[in-house]
C-alpha cells in the first residue's frame, strides 16, 4: 500500500506542476487576443534568460511583431502580460483611470524582505498613499535646492579629483566612477552620511550598496525564483537583500535618527522629513517603525545608485565620442561659471537648454526602465485590439506593461530614432513631453518620484566634469555601443571607458578649489567598530 501511496503522491506533484506550468500558455488564444507563442516555465522571456538577446531588444521585437494592435499578450515566464502599444491607453491606464491601476506587481514578502517589501515602490492601495504624500515634501523646490549644495559640493570635489589624477590613471571605467559619485551623493542627501568614494575606495556604504543594487550571479538567480516561485522562496526564506546588507542600512539611520534626537539636531534631508512624520503620527498615537523609515531611505538609495549612474555613463559616452557636442556644452558651462564667478545656483543649472537636452537625448536612446508595470485591481474594460473586435474585461490581477524602450525607438514617433541628437528637445521639447511616449521616469501619480532630484544629479555631476575636463575615446571604448546581454536593465557590455584629460582653457574661479573636508567642528565621527559606519566616515546632522 505504500509503494502505491508513494506512486500517487508522485504522479500528484508531477499533475500539480503540469498545471502550474501550462494552464495559462493558451491564455491569450482563448480570449482572442495576438501574442507570440511561449515556451514552457520560461514564458517569453527565454532569449532574454539564455542571453540571446537584451532584455530591451525582447521588448522591442515583441512590441513591432503585431504593429496594428492596441496591445499584446506576452508571458512573463508563466505570468500573462498585456503589453500596451498604444499611447492614448497608455495615459488611460496610468492617469485618467489610475484607481483602477495604482499598484506595481508584488515581487516580495514585506515580512521576509523588509526593506524591499516596506518601501514605497512596494506599497500598495492607501499604504502606497499615505507614504507618496509623507515623502513628497522632500523633493519639492526648496527642499532641492537645499540638496543642490550638497550635490554641487559633492560633484566640485569629485570632479577636482579626476581632473588632476596622474595621466597613466586617466582611462576610466566610468560606470565604476560615476557610481562612487551617486553613492555620495545620496548618502549625504538621504542619509545625512559624508562620504568620499574616490578617496576611501572601500567604504562599507560603496561596498554594501554595489552588493545592494547587483542583478549579477547569485542575486540574478535569487530574482528570477523570487518572480517565478514566491511561495518556494518564501517556505525556504530566501531573501533578496540578504541580512547583512539588510543590518547595515538599518544601523545607519538608526545611528543618525539617535544623534539628530539626542543633541536637537536638524538638517535638510529625507531622514529629517521621516523623523518629523515619526513624530506627527507619534502625537496621533500612530507608529512610523524604524523599519519604515530604513525601508524609504533603502528605495532613494536603490533607485538611484545604480540607475541614475547608468544614464551618466550613456550620456558622457555621447559625449566624448561627439566632440562637436562637448564644446557646444563646454561652452555653455563656461558661460554660467563666467556670469556666476564659479558658484551656480539651482535655478541656472536648471535653466541650461542644451544640457537638458543632452540628458533627455540619452533618457530617450538608453532609457532608465526598459519597460513600466502596473497591475489591475478591479475588472476594468480595454477597447478592442484590433478594428472589429470587441473590448477586453481585464481580469482583476492582471498585469500590464509599458514598453518604454520600444516607444523611444520607434520611428512613427521619433525622426531616425538610434541617431542621438539633442536637437530634437531644442525644438520639440513641449511636444515630446506632453506626447506619452516620452517615459524615461513613468507616467501618472505612480511617476517615479525622485525624478527631478536624479535629473539633477545629472546636470550637476556633468557641468562639473566638463567644466574641468574634456572626454575623449580611449582604445576600450565601443563605438557603437554594444549593450550587454547579462543585464535586464541596459547597460555596456565590457563598459564604459573613457579617456580624461584636464581642461587648459579652465576658467580661472576653478583653479583655486579647494576640496571640502570634513572637520571635528561640523562632523560628527562615528565609530566603525561598534556600529559598522562605514569606516569612520562622518555624520552630517
Amino acid at each position: 500500500m505504500e509503494s502505491w501511496a508513494i506512486i500517487l503522491a508522485i504522479v500528484a506533484v508531477i499533475l500539480s506542476l503540469y498545471y502550474y506550468v501550462f494552464k495559462d500558455m493558451n491564455y491569450f488564444k482563448r480570449i482572442g487576443i495576438s501574442y507570440l507563442k511561449p515556451w514552457p516555465i520560461v514564458g517569453n522571456m527565454g532569449p532574454a534568460l539564455f542571453r540571446q538577446k537584451t532584455m530591451a531588444d525582447l521588448i522591442i521585437d515583441t512590441y513591432n511583431f503585431y504593429p496594428k494592435d492596441k496591445y499584446v499578450g506576452f508571458f512573463d515566464l508563466s505570468n500573462p502580460v498585456f503589453i500596451i502599444r498604444d499611447p492614448e491607453l497608455i495615459k488611460m491606464i496610468a492617469v485618467k483611470s489610475f484607481d483602477n491601476f495604482p499598484d506595481h506587481r508584488s515581487l516580495v514578502d514585506e515580512v521576509q524582505d523588509p526593506l524591499f517589501g516596506k518601501n514605497l515602490f512596494s506599497l500598495k492601495g492607501d499604504r502606497w498613499r499615505e507614504t507618496r504624500t509623507m515623502l513628497s515634501p522632500a523633493f519639492t523646490l526648496s527642499k532641492l535646492k537645499g540638496m543642490f549644495k550638497l550635490m554641487n559640493e559633492c560633484g566640485a570635489d569629485f570632479t577636482d579629483y579626476l581632473s588632476k589624477m596622474p595621466k597613466d590613471k586617466r582611462t576610466i571605467e566610468m560606470k565604476d566612477v560615476f557610481t562612487r559619485y551617486t553613492n555620495d551623493v545620496i548618502a549625504t542627501c538621504a542619509f545625512g552620511i559624508s562620504i568620499n568614494s574616490m578617496r576611501d575606495r572601500d567604504n562599507d556604504f560603496y561596498v554594501l550598496g554595489r552588493q545592494a543594487t547587483s542583478f549579477e550571479g547569485i542575486q540574478s538567480l535569487k530574482f528570477f525564483l523570487i518572480r517565478s516561485f514566491p511561495n518556494i522562496v518564501k517556505f525556504f526564506n530566501i531573501k533578496f537583500i540578504p541580512d547583512k546588507i539588510n543590518n547595515f542600512f538599518k544601523n545607519v539611520v538608526e545611528e543618525v535618527i539617535n544623534t539628530r534626537d539626542r543633541k536637537k539636531i536638524v538638517r535638510s534631508d529625507m531622514i529629517q522629513l521621516m523623523m518629523e512624520a515619526r513624530d506627527k503620527r507619534a502625537e496621533m498615537g500612530q507608529e512610523l517603525s524604524l523599519i519604515d523609515i530604513v525601508a524609504q531611505a533603502f528605495i532613494f538609495f536603490f533607485g538611484g545608485f545604480d540607475t541614475v549612474s547608468t544614464a551618466m555613463c550613456f550620456t558622457c559616452h555621447e559625449i566624448g565620442i561627439n566632440p562637436d557636442m562637448q564644446k557646444r556644452l563646454q561652452r555653455e558651462i563656461d558661460e554660467v561659471i563666467e556670469k556666476t564667478n564659479g558658484n551656480p545656483t539651482y535655478e541656472v543649472i536648471n535653466n541650461m537648454k542644451y544640457l537638458d537636452a543632452v540628458i533627455n537625448e540619452s533618457l530617450r536612446r538608453y532609457p532608465i526602465a526598459i519597460f513600466l508595470d502596473r497591475m489591475c485591481i478591479e475588472d476594468f474594460e480595454l477597447p478592442p485590439s484590433l478594428p472589429g473586435k470587441k473590448p477586453l474585461i481585464l481580469k482583476k490581477g492582471t498585469n500590464v506593461w509599458f514598453p518604454v524602450s520600444a516607444f523611444h525607438l520607434d520611428p512613427k514617433y521619433f525622426d531616425d530614432p538610434y541617431k542621438f541628437d539633442p536637437e530634437r528637445f531644442i525644438e520639440r521639447n513641449k511636444e515630446i513631453n506632453n506626447s506619452g511616449v516620452f517615459l524615461p521616469f513613468g507616467l501618472g501619480p505612480r511617476m517615479c518620484i525622485g525624478n527631478r532630484f536624479a535629473l539633477l544629479e545629472m546636470k550637476v555631476l556633468i557641468f562639473n566634469l566638463l567644466a574641468r575636463c574634456n572626454l575623449k575615446p580611449s582604445i576600450k571604448t565601443q563605438n557603437p555601443i554594444r549593450l550587454s546581454k547579462k543585464q535586464i536593465n541596459m547597460t555596456a557590455e565590457n563598459g564604459f571607458w573613457m579617456d580624461l584629460e584636464g581642461r587648459k582653457d579652465v576658467h580661472p574661479s576653478l583653479k583655486n578649489f579647494v576640496p571640502n573636508g570634513s572637520t571635528e567642528e561640523n562632523d560628527i565621527k562615528t565609530d566603525t567598530s561598534t556600529n559598522g559606519i562605514a569606516n569612520g566616515h562622518a555624520v552630517n546632522t
